[in-house]
């Protein structure tokens, strides 16, 4: 199977996100920033950790997101994602955790709430700061289908070692330049990697390991770290990315033109365990 086939075999159905225009919305809408619909009850997520104020404190996770699931529904054919309810982001802003220490699991969170006719919307916490209140923006849905970075491929085949041909082979499949693609916000798929593959990152940040250096990763056991690299992507995968938000005035960004990456694993999005995502967060 050459090159060609290997991209096409690995092909993914995404929902693309599209973020932009002042919005006001119905309870439980799809939208993005805003004040979260939420249950009776809700305690306001928060991780203790490092800001760029220099301090080390308790801090409220800023509401990034929320979808309708049924709005999610027609372009999810393989009905990954629930069908009813809302899916709603959370993710510590202050201090923008990049995920490869353990101590970073709830600088993110994903709630599924249910019964939309329970929600109402929830006051922001007095101690997240303003410009963490983001804007209610309007957010557009469009079925995508994506196929895996050059870092994600390799690792798939390691025997490929020649990007130039994986890079014409992908220019043939998508109709873009693999150097001049812009990423975007998405739901599912394969994620737009800017540093490196991030599910052997994942698998073993998320069982206690510090990966934030080379010593982080030469301590972990091998046997480990060779499962973690060889079965990781067949366990994990992408439920929500995204990228810079600009409109406006409004600009939200992650590190230097980064993004933020919702990890799952398969058997947690099929048994709607959303609290068990890991981040990461990549810049260039």
């Amino acid at each position: 199977m050459g090159i060609q086939e290997k991209l096409e075999s690995m092909v993914q159905n995404s929902i693309k996100v599209s973020i932009g225009e002042n919005e006001d919305c119905r309870s439980g809408a799809t939208r993005f920033g805003g004040q979260p619909d939420v249950p009776s009850g809700f305690s306001w997520p928060t991780y203790e950790g490092k800001g760029f104020d220099d301090v080390v404190k308790e801090r409220p996770l800023a509401f990034l997101a929320q979808f309708d699931c049924r709005d999610l529904a027609q372009y999810d054919p393989q009905h990954l994602l629930p069908d009813h309810g809302v899916l709603a982001f959370f993710y510590e802003l202050g201090s923008q955790p990049w995920g490869f220490d353990p101590t970073d699991q709830v600088c993110a969170r994903v709630y599924w709430f249910e019964d939309v006719s329970a929600l109402e919307a929830a006051g922001f916490p007095e101690e997240l700061e303003e410009g963490y209140r983001l804007p209610m923006l309007k957010i557009s849905l469009d079925q995508d289908r994506t196929y895996p970075s050059w870092e994600d491929f390799s690792e798939t085949f390691p025997e490929e070692n020649d990007y130039d041909a994986f890079a014409a082979a992908w220019e043939e499949q998508t109709g873009e330049d693999l150097e001049e693609q812009e990423g975007c916000s998405r739901l599912l798929g394969w994620p737009d990697v800017i540093q490196s593959s991030m599910y052997a990152e994942c698998d073993l940040a998320s069982q206690g390991y510090y990966l934030g250096d080379k010593e982080g990763w030469d301590r972990v056991p091998e046997e480990n770290r060779k499962r973690a690299e060889e079965t990781a992507r067949d366990r994990w995968m992408l439920l929500f990315q995204l990228d810079t938000v600009v409109c406006g005035d409004f600009e939200l960004m992650f590190g230097d033109c980064g993004r933020i990456y919702f990890y799952i694993t398969k058997e947690d999005l099929k048994e709607r365990r959303f609290d068990r995502v890991w981040l990461i967060l990549q810049c260039g």
